[in-house]
């Protein structure tokens, strides 16, 4: 890991040391991927070493805590079942102790194994030219579906076709229409008999 991100280091250090501290590395064991920071003047001075102890640090740490939390649930589940020890004649306490102390080795055991596997297996993942050929690919493929235009699709119309038929509607003249006017002496068009002057145009 220290040969692998060396080159990197000595980059970072010689171009931007004014501006960052410390560096932060991707590590991975094939499943999980862990950011590790580093004193990136540390780093350049020892050729990579303090990366190393950053990430043997973090690994340790975080085994740790994953399995402690592991083992006060299991903690937990023991005292539940011990109660039941009473009804054998058995001491609980007793039985509470011994377990609980082959619980703790058990978790001792399982994060050395842990801290081991995850620390022989860490890589800085990078990709192969390949790799980001093919990535490249993919994106410019993905783009190329975002190209067909609106009116390709089918069911839906040209919108400035539209937009030229209803300025063409609405531009059009409307016919001017003219009401025959009622003479005063002719009958009312309200139906009543009577004529104009008497009905609807009385006082015109």
């Amino acid at each position: 890991i220290a040969k692998q991100a060396y080159p990197v280091i000595k980059n970072v250090y010689e171009t931007k040391s004014q501006v960052y501290k410390n560096i932060v590395v991707p590590i991975s064991d094939g499943k999980r991927l862990f950011q590790i920071i580093c004193n990136l003047e540390k780093a350049y001075q020892n050729k990579g070493k303090e990366l190393v102890k950053s990430y043997q640090k973090q690994i340790v740490l975080n085994t740790i805590d994953e399995a402690w939390k592991e083992q006060l649930r299991e903690m937990d589940d023991l005292k539940q079942s011990v109660q039941n020890a009473t009804y054998e004649q058995k001491d609980p306490l007793l039985i509470y102790k011994f377990e609980s102390f082959n619980l703790f080795k058990m978790m001792l055991t399982s994060v050395n194994k842990n801290v081991v596997s995850t620390l022989m297996k860490g890589h800085i993942p990078i990709q192969s030219p390949d790799q980001v050929k093919n990535a490249e690919a993919r994106k410019r493929t993905d783009l190329s579906r975002y190209t067909t235009q609106k009116s390709d699709l089918p069911g839906v119309e040209n919108p400035m076709k539209g937009a030229s038929t209803q300025t063409q509607e609405k531009s059009r003249p409307q016919p001017v229409r003219v009401e025959k006017k009622v003479g005063r002496n002719d009958l009312c068009p309200c139906g009543s008999g009577k004529k104009y002057k008497h009905c609807h145009g009385r006082g015109l």
